[in-house]
């Protein structure tokens, strides 16, 4: 599998990975070019998300995308509350991956087959705005004495959550 695309044009690629996407999209924050995106977005690469939508700030650092941009659907949305628009008009949840109060277990929780999985700022989490447009949020459970995982991290951890639930291997 490593090797399947070795001598594909781009177009070629993402021709062919668009036939095999999954319904859920990833968000993210981007209030200060957040280091994490281009993790995020190799991450929604590896897991056939449908898109990754960058919220705030278009800039970000591109190198550890390690090129998986290229084959990737980036939306771009200024504000929260366009991506809130972007998502009612798809009829697509807004779900927040955060260990604010009140969010439920990710591992317990079934998610919504269409969703955005929406992660904040790497520190301050979801912005308010962000969590008050979410039906759902969701934290990841921890048992060392870290606050949290970064943002790359937990975003595979809600992508392969959700493949486990709506689409086993």
């Amino acid at each position: 599998m490593v090797d399947r695309y070795r001598y594909w044009s781009v177009e070629a690629i993402v021709t062919d990975l668009d036939r095999r996407r999954h319904p859920f999209h990833i968000a993210i924050e981007n209030w200060t070019h957040d280091l994490n995106i281009g993790t995020v977005i190799r991450n929604a690469n590896a897991f056939g998300a449908a898109a990754v939508h960058i919220v705030g700030r278009r800039r970000w650092n591109r190198r550890g995308a390690m090129v998986t941009d290229r084959y990737q659907h980036l939306l771009h949305h200024p504000t929260i509350d366009d991506l809130m628009i972007w998502a009612a008009g798809e009829a697509t949840d807004l779900v927040g991956i955060d260990n604010l109060p009140g969010a439920v277990p990710l591992e317990t929780t079934s998610l919504p087959m269409r969703c955005v999985l929406l992660f904040g700022q790497e520190g301050p989490g979801l912005s308010p705005a962000a969590h008050a447009g979410c039906s759902l949020v969701c934290s990841i459970t921890q048992y060392g004495s870290t606050r949290s995982i970064n943002a790359g991290v937990a975003s595979g951890i809600a992508m392969h959550t959700w493949l486990n639930q709506h689409h086993p291997a």
